[in-house]
């Protein structure tokens, strides 16, 4: 498949504002909208009562702006002046060209725009086209919409953006069927071998100090979990010889203020886990709820003594065990194939990614962004290749050995 190709670049006018008759007859009339960073109100509002993803969330999308200043552009697409979809996108410079993106870049996975429900149906490629139109007109200095790492469905409600021209992500995401509980997983992935390492995994600990799975409830608490994962992360990337995602003081202080704000909430949409031992934190996760989901959004562990017991491992056994525990259907690992998600995971989702140029040269940035991904995928899905472009990148860093892979974001 091929991302849409329609460009937006001729018959700018000033107004931000546009409407048309659907195709259908009983699907009334589609308007669309766009606005600057004071439009988050609306969105704020309107996500109130949609469907969206954790990253769509409006703390997701509010905190994000509030951290880094980004630029912002809201567009929604109405049906009879009713509120159906909104894309809370933030304007990014990428050499000469400004792209829109969801907020968050690469931090934002399993994307899924804020919808109506009662309206999804209803919303067909046209009328998203529309809201590009508005996007292009109210910003003519956008060169490419870049929708990535897109949800195919959630919680089995199609997405809308899938109806556009797409293609798939580089990166798989690996989740795990929670369907009958902790036992009926473990019956299903290696159960008693996983039960015996754990149960040694704890004789290692104890041998050390009292340990103790904690979750953040206070602000201090997300300070003291969230500082060990960034510390955790900076010696990780280093050895890993890649740039540090969260190195970044804004990217720090976004998941500071996510975080702690989610204390506030009932049932608190952002949480932080980690293992405890001995009075210092060996690995720590960060989730988001989601429906019928609990996602692992990052997780890392400490370079120290006690790496050799796998930490991580053992958070993830404490972790998927509450998870079902909870109710929740699916543990969702995120983007990423790695084997440690292997030794649990029975799903694997295909994330797609939309490109909608709004100039020339946003065609031809599309056009590179598209043989990028090939080219990733290629990397990622040849086990030969994506072992030599580890350890290059491992020598690069100076680091010669393996480093454990527990700890992937």
């Amino acid at each position: 498949m091929v991302d849409a190709a329609a460009s937006f670049d001729g018959n700018r006018v000033a107004a931000n504002e546009i409407s048309a008759r659907s195709m259908g007859a009983d699907q009334g009339r589609w308007a669309a909208t766009t606005g600057d960073g004071a439009g988050l109100a609306d969105y704020v509002q309107f996500c109130a009562s949609a469907l969206f993803a954790p990253a769509q969330s409006a703390s997701w999308v509010t905190k994000w702006a509030n951290a880094t200043g980004a630029d912002m552009v809201v567009a929604t697409l109405a049906c009879d002046a009713r509120p159906a979809l909104s894309l809370a996108l933030e304007v990014v410079r990428r050499g000469p060209f400004k792209v829109a993106r969801f907020p968050g870049g690469r931090h934002a996975n399993g994307n899924f725009a804020a919808a109506d429900p009662r309206l999804l149906l209803t919303i067909d490629g046209p009328a998203i086209r529309l809201m590009f139109k508005a996007i292009a007109r109210t910003r003519p200095d956008i060169d490419l919409i870049s929708l990535e790492r897109l949800l195919p469905d959630l919680d089995g409600i199609a997405n809308p953006l899938a109806m556009l021209p797409s293609f798939p992500s580089p990166n798989l995401a690996l989740a795990v069927d929670l369907d009958g509980g902790f036992d009926a997983l473990l019956s299903r992935a290696s159960g008693k071998r996983k039960r015996k390492k754990h149960r040694s995994q704890k004789r290692k600990f104890e041998a050390v100090g009292a340990f103790r799975r904690v979750e953040a409830r206070t602000p201090e608490e997300v300070d003291r979990l969230l500082d060990a994962f960034l510390e955790m992360k900076e010696v990780r990337f280093a050895k890993m010889g890649i740039a540090n995602v969260f190195g970044d003081r804004q990217v720090r202080d976004f998941f500071r203020a996510l975080f702690t704000d989610a204390l506030t909430e009932k049932k608190p949409t952002f949480l932080l886990h980690g293992l405890d031992v001995a009075g210092k934190l060996r690995a720590v996760t960060g989730s988001s709820r989601c429906g019928k989901r609990l996602i692992c959004e990052f997780g890392a562990i400490a370079d120290d003594d006690l790496a050799f017991a796998s930490p991580g491992d053992f958070l993830f056994f404490d972790n998927i065990q509450e998870a079902c525990e909870l109710g929740y259907e699916v543990y969702d690992f995120s983007v990423g194939d790695e084997p440690y998600k292997r030794l649990w995971c029975d799903i694997e989702v295909q994330h797609f990614e939309v490109l909608a140029p709004l100039t020339l040269k946003g065609h031809a940035l599309a056009a590179a962004m598209r043989q990028g991904a090939r080219a990733k995928a290629f990397i990622k899905n040849n086990p030969t290749v994506w072992n030599l472009t580890k350890m290059l990148r491992r020598r690069a860093a100076g680091q010669a050995a393996p480093v454990a892979a527990e700890d992937d974001s």
